[in-house]
């Protein structure tokens, strides 16, 4: 496979798949798209893509990228009915799943694409649609090297970074340990900017600071605005923190890997789902940390960069 001769699938035109397969149809590629709700799938065609009904009408195409909710779905869209693997005559060369699903999902999935003759690559990503639409998404990617290796262009397209990280399985858990690490990270922050903020420190300036110095990262600069102005719009909820840390604590009992820090914020995380933050971004740990100390949080209501925008 090389060239503009190559056939790209998309399934799954939510916020995060519509936003990573703009990337691909922007930038000339052949893309074709479903979507279990066609108009979601339309917004694409207008810009070039072509739109079909069902996952089985892509199993023309040389790699078909994935990008679903959950493993139901994944599982719906590949060996379903309709699925891309259900046509007898023909299947992708190589399948391509960036949705974040269990290992014995995904693992269900290898074995069908190998029994039609397909290769599958994990490809789980860490963003959300504005840090794919700034250039700044990441992938981990596990699966046969050579198949990797093709699709890497592509990899390229979508982001600013890829990682090929090994056979199988195993950027499932890569992407288990990233997520743990942004729970671990955003509650360190929701303690700290409350002492700051208890002992008279705007939480702006505060931030403005952190950000700035050594220990400032990509992601702190972008949760600032959250922390600053109170606005949980959510990118990640605390439901799904759960969710990452419980698969995360379950891998760490399997390998025999102590873990305390990350079984205290397993329990912070339940609680704040608990006090009925369930919906909201998981930046909302900040307010939990407030309540813990009695600390009443209002809005700054100043612009503040994000590190994505580069609005000040």
């Amino acid at each position: 496979m090389s060239g503009s001769d190559i056939k790209i699938g998309w399934i799954g035109c939510g916020r995060m798949g519509t936003a990573m397969a703009k990337r691909l149809v922007v930038a000339g590629h052949n893309v074709t798209v479903t979507n279990r709700t066609r108009a979601k799938a339309e917004v694409l065609g207008e810009l070039g893509a072509t739109v079909v009904d069902r996952p089985r009408d892509l199993s023309h195409c040389d790699i078909v990228f994935v990008m679903v909710s959950a493993n139901a779905d994944l599982l719906e869209v590949t060996t379903g009915p309709e699925g891309l693997l259900s046509d007898p005559s023909m299947a992708p060369k190589i399948v391509v799943d960036c949705s974040t699903v269990s290992t014995e999902t995904s693992a269900t999935v290898r074995a069908a694409c190998a029994a039609r003759g397909a290769e599958f690559l994990a490809a789980p990503v860490s963003g959300n649609p504005k840090v794919v639409s700034s250039g700044q998404l990441t992938l981990a990617v596990s699966g046969k090297v050579d198949a990797f290796e093709t699709v890497r262009p592509y990899f390229d397209e979508l982001g600013k970074g890829v990682t090929y990280v090994g056979d199988g399985e195993v950027a499932r858990l890569v992407k288990i340990c990233h997520n743990m690490m942004l729970g671990i990270v955003t509650q360190a922050m929701a303690e700290i900017t409350v002492l700051a903020e208890r002992g008279g420190i705007k939480r702006s300036a505060w931030l403005e600071f952190l950000n700035n110095s050594v220990m400032g990262s990509t992601f702190s600069r972008y949760k600032t605005p959250a922390f600053v102005n109170l606005d949980f719009t959510p990118t990640f909820t605390p439901t799904l923190l759960r969710k990452d840390f419980d698969l995360g604590m379950h891998a760490a009992y399997e390998l025999d890997v102590p873990m305390p820090v990350s079984a205290l914020c397993t329990e912070i995380v339940k609680s704040a789902i608990g006090a009925g933050y369930v919906h909201e971004d998981f930046a909302v740990l900040l307010l939990e940390a407030a309540r813990g100390a009695g600390l009443a949080m209002e809005p700054e209501n100043v612009e503040v960069d994000d590190g994505l925008s580069g609005v000040r």
